[in-house]
């Protein structure tokens, strides 16, 4: 899948699951899950233990019909890795202009992390694909707004306070994609492998971005 591909499908599908999974079979069992609710983008933080090899499973698995990509990538070195390993697409929690650079490198959407607006059209204006508004917790969907009133034409992706209650407000606010973590995904129902309640949380999820994108 090209570059401009896998952009489109994240923009499409305007909802990228966070994970955390303590295992690559938890992870897996957990994207077949979210794929039935129409879920089709998947963080895999850094922070979960062996991530890149779950990022190589997940994609000799699913291929083109899940975008897997890389999280909580702090530097160019982990994002080249993580890129290496299949990732398509690389989510960091702030802004280094050299990972951006990496990832122009290699044709992968690249989506990092800034809050005020100086930070925002810093990445922009270097090549992110899309900004991570993080934390949007701070602010919530009017901070959104008001960022962009100035700036329309950066794409945002919200993270931090996106759950049922808030996604539409945050798409009629003007997100372009919302990322959700634990509101989605959470240990407990992985646990208790309980992946009907997941595909059920992921097209509830899709119909709010539904409903926000349609003004409801």
């Amino acid at each position: 899948m090209r570059k401009d591909e896998q952009l489109a499908l994240l923009l499409e599908t305007g909802i990228v699951a966070i994970m955390r999974a303590k295992s690559s079979e938890q992870l897996l069992a957990a994207a077949d899950a979210i794929k039935a609710g129409g879920v089709k983008a998947i963080e895999v933080t850094m922070t979960t233990p062996g991530a890149l090899n779950v990022i190589s499973q997940a994609i000799a698995k699913y291929g083109d019909d899940i975008l897997f990509g890389a999280g909580t990538v702090l530097d160019p070195e982990s994002a080249r890795a993580a890129i290496l390993a299949g990732a398509q697409f690389v989510v960091a929690p702030s802004l280094n202009l050299k990972t951006i650079e990496l990832c122009h490198r290699y044709a992968i959407p690249v989506i990092p992390g800034a809050y005020t607006p100086t930070e925002i059209l810093t990445a922009w204006e270097a090549g992110a694909d899309l900004v991570k508004v993080f934390p949007a917790s701070i602010g919530g969907p009017e901070y959104i707004r008001a960022l962009k009133a100035p700036l329309p034409q950066i794409r945002l992706m919200p993270v931090g306070g996106v759950d049922l209650g808030t996604i539409a407000a945050f798409i009629r606010a003007g997100a372009d994609v919302v990322a959700v973590g634990s509101a989605l995904i959470d240990q407990k129902l992985l646990d208790a492998q309980d992946f009907d309640t997941i595909t059920e949380r992921a097209r509830r999820f899709r119909e709010e971005v539904g409903k926000g994108r349609s003004g409801v």
